[in-house]
């Protein structure tokens, strides 16, 4: 597995933020049974940064939490049964799967962690994780998508020993 994180806004969390965001996305591959080994990129930016990234790439003209860059497409959520059958799914140089980009607000993280009342480190995984099953093919559009991804959220920080 491969994580690369990007810094464009100094995080200053107070706790060690890149052993956590490796964490979440493992937990996440082998909750979710993901069959490959992978690639998975988080970017860290301020909320001036997401709001730009936010109306350039999906036309809503205010920041956001964070936003998921999926680079594999599937048929349903959490199929990967046709995943080889294109192979600019891989990296040609490692041969890992090709998951996708997280762009992470970190005022967000630290804005809604206050606002929900708990802890950064919580928000910060959660956010992550979130991400995640997005670049997995899950989607909140429908009250029966969104009740998938949160039972799935719910069910992986609890395992985890995340909670509120």
């Amino acid at each position: 597995m491969t994580v690369t994180i990007e810094e464009e806004r100094n995080p200053e969390f107070g706790f060690d933020y890149q052993s956590l965001a490796k964490e979440v996305i493992e937990a996440a591959i082998e909750w979710e049974e993901f069959p490959y080994e992978t690639e998975v990129n988080l970017l860290l930016v301020s909320l001036d940064e997401i709001h730009e990234i936010n109306r350039e790439h999906r036309n809503i003209d205010r920041p956001t939490d964070v936003l998921s860059f999926p680079m594999i497409q599937y048929e349903s959520p959490g199929d990967f049964s046709k995943i080889e059958e294109d192979e600019d799914n891989f990296n040609p140089d490692t041969g890992e799967a090709l998951l996708g980009d997280i762009i992470l607000c970190v005022d967000k993280v630290k804005e809604q962690a206050e606002s929900y009342g708990h802890t950064i480190e919580r928000e910060f995984a959660f956010l992550i994780l979130h991400s995640m099953l997005h670049l997995f093919g899950y989607d909140h559009m429908t009250e029966e998508e969104a009740a998938v991804m949160e039972q799935k959220q719910r069910e992986i920080l609890e395992h985890m020993n995340i909670l509120r």
